[in-house]
């Protein structure tokens, strides 16, 4: 079992920045930040192994958003700068056994912390 639990959402302005945080109960190969607005499915936002040597991005958060690793201290962070509007969503930690984009290969995820884009 891997217990996730992130933090360092909130509200900012468009053009602004955050960093989330995701602390790991103990590391997989695989984690992972997605996201959830109202009325639309989970999206994958970008993957990192946990060494951080392979990371992937989805297309509109490239450029804008890192995703990087802490193993002294089990934890992910994302660091999302120019943020838009669109932005605005709960974002999910998620840890697998597997680098991938969709949702059912990742076995364990966090509550969620929300991230709110002001215009």
């Amino acid at each position: 079992q891997v217990m996730l639990r992130e933090s360092g959402g909130g509200l900012v302005q468009a053009g602004g920045s955050l960093k989330l945080s995701c602390a790991a109960s103990r590391p997989r190969y695989a984690m992972a930040w997605f996201r959830q607005a109202p009325g639309n499915e989970r999206d994958f936002v970008a993957a990192t192994s946990w060494s951080g040597r392979s990371t992937v991005y989805e297309e509109s958060v490239q450029g804008r958003f890192t995703i990087s690793t802490d193993n002294g201290k089990n934890t992910v962070f994302l660091q999302m700068n120019s943020l838009k509007p669109q932005d605005t969503a709960i974002y999910y930690c998620a840890a697998g056994n597997e680098l991938a984009r969709r949702v059912t290969e990742y076995a364990y995820w966090g509550q969620g912390t929300p991230v709110t884009v002001s215009s």
